[in-house]
């Protein structure tokens, strides 16, 4: 999230409590540049005007000269010092001001003082340095210009007889200083705590806007912001992820033509906005459109969702059913089941019994260890947590699990080949989930895969970005009338078996948003493929 650094403020060494930030400080000190250059530049054009009323009364003409000529050229050179920032800020605008009173008060003095009516620039300059500077600073610049100001009208009464009045008038333009210097100084004051409410407010509305774009650029769920023209403007990572995009689309028929289609179907009827697409190279998914009504345009929201991560959500609301339903039903049949397993057990141990009665109680023990069997798994499946993902390296966990399981089953040790992927792969799952289906897939293998015709592998590796295990054994495949229930409960084709080592592995991967598939390989073999969630490229949950 964006941190906003503080602005350097500038205040005055003698101001309390009134200090302007930087960028805002240099402009305004650069615009009473700009006025100051003007200024300067009539003052010397006066120069070389016939019969100039303002020089007619004046007395000293040869200081009007000069005055003005340093009047321009300090403020070139100031001009310099402000664009290159040349000089500390204080300095320079504490200079500034200080030159104005001095070459303004001289160049009244040179058109013939206080009548001259020179006096009432000087006012601007005050005015500035209590925008500029403030405080205690901008008092002492007014005292300044009071005593300038008095210090040149004493001055000329001591050469030219003058009117009484002209004291008056020297002290009402000392005041007018004073009461200038507080109005500017008031105004800069409430301009600043404008600007500082100004800040915050921009503070936390960058804030507000960078915690809504971290969330909405790592939600799960795709979204996307268009017009009615379709063109998108804005798209978080999820929606490029599931729309299997590399760069930035501009319009909704470049992620997929489908999409612009519902779109344009949605936008003259409203009562379907959720919608399935499919993109090349990418799985189903599922998208609903919302109208965003802002104060002077209508905007669409379209979130994207990928079809596993809806069908798991779906699978546990079903699985949490399900489970509490077979727990029950389970239970119930473990009782009597307990029952006419002992009772056979018992008839078994009979000197009566003949040889087919024997072989009876044979079925009747196979039969009950069965039944036993199923509700050992149907029990499992309805205690089975929710899936509890974390980022694992598959060639080491492979490698362990590998050796954990051959350490149960001794006898194979030799009939497992275990290869890797040439790069570390890193999966997105639930560990004991992973191992659970790995548990049925290597069983059923060592089960119905015929291991003694060859090894059985087991094979890492990455396809359409996504970590995959493959387990291959030599069994004899699994007929095409069989595979649309191949993934069904209680579907096997063993006299033995439950159905229902598959048809668990086939939800624990839905529940980790994974794919569990069968195919026959070129060579004729019997492959279970696994593909998880790739966790360099997954997002994390909201």
């Amino acid at each position: 999230m964006t941190t906003n650094t503080p602005e350097r403020l500038y205040p005055c060494p003698f101001s309390q409590g009134y200090s302007i930030p930087a960028k805002q400080a240099w402009t305004l000190l650069k615009v009473y540049l700009i006025y100051r250059l003007i200024l300067s530049t009539l003052f010397i054009a006066l120069l070389y005007q016939p019969n100039d009323s303002l020089l007619s009364g004046g007395y000293v003409t040869e200081l009007y000269i000069y005055s003005s000529q340093i009047y321009w050229a300090l403020t070139i050179f100031c001009l310099v010092c402000v664009f290159w920032r040349l000089t500390p800020y204080t300095v320079q605008t504490q200079l500034l001001v200080f030159t104005d009173i001095i070459l303004l008060t001289l160049l009244m003095h040179a058109c013939g003082g206080i009548k001259s009516g020179l006096g009432i620039l000087i006012a601007v300059s005050i005015a500035s340095g209590g925008l500029l500077i403030g405080g205690i600073c901008a008092v002492l610049f007014a005292a300044i210009a009071s005593l300038a100001v008095l210090a040149e009208r004493i001055f000329t009464d001591q050469f030219h007889s003058i009117d009484a009045g002209s004291y008056t008038y020297t002290g009402m333009l000392g005041a007018a200083f004073f009461a200038i210097t507080l109005l500017s100084y008031v105004l800069a004051k409430r301009s600043e705590d404008i600007l500082q409410v100004a800040e915050q407010q921009q503070k936390t509305i960058v804030n507000l806007e960078d915690l809504n774009q971290y969330i909405i650029q790592n939600l799960q769920s795709g979204i996307i912001i268009t017009d009615q023209q379709q063109s998108i403007l804005m798209a978080n990572q999820a929606a490029l992820r599931l729309s299997n995009s590399t760069g930035s689309p501009a319009y909704l028929s470049d992620i997929s033509p489908q999409l612009a289609q519902l779109f344009r179907c949605w936008l003259h009827n409203s009562g379907h906005d959720v919608a399935s697409i499919s993109i090349p190279e990418q799985s189903e998914i599922n998208c609903r459109f919302m109208l965003l009504s802002a104060h002077y345009d209508n905007f669409y929201m379209v979130m994207v969702e990928d079809t596993a991560l809806y069908n798991q959500r779906v699978q546990q609301g079903k699985l949490a059913s399900l489970g509490r339903l077979t727990a029950s039903i389970a239970h119930e049949i473990r009782n009597p089941l307990s029952a006419v397993n002992h009772a056979g057990q018992l008839l078994a141990e009979s000197a009566n019994l003949s040889s087919e009665d024997l072989r009876l109680t044979t079925i009747i023990q196979a039969q009950s260890s069965r039944i036993n069997g199923i509700i050992e798994d149907i029990l499992r499946l309805s205690k089975r947590h929710d899936s509890k993902r974390e980022r694992i390296e598959l060639t080491s966990w492979l490698d362990l699990y590998l050796k954990n399981f051959l350490s149960l089953h001794k006898k194979h040790s030799e009939t497992f080949v275990l290869t890797h992927h040439d790069a570390a792969l890193h999966a997105f799952i639930d560990p004991n989930h992973l191992r659970q289906i790995l548990n049925n897939l290597c069983e059923n293998a060592l089960k119905y895969g015929n291991p003694e015709k060859g090894k059985i592998q087991i094979q890492s590796f990455l396809l359409h970005d996504s970590p995959c295990i493959e387990v291959i054994d030599n069994g004899h495949g699994i007929s095409h009338q069989h595979l649309k229930n191949l993934f069904e409960p209680f579907f096997t084709t063993s006299s033995s078996g439950t159905g229902l080592g598959l048809y668990i592995s086939k939800e624990l991967a839905d529940l980790n948003q994974a794919k569990l598939s069968y195919y026959l390989t070129p060579n004729r073999q019997s492959c279970f493929r696994l593909c998880v969630l790739n966790a360099e490229k997954n997002l994390i949950e909201i």
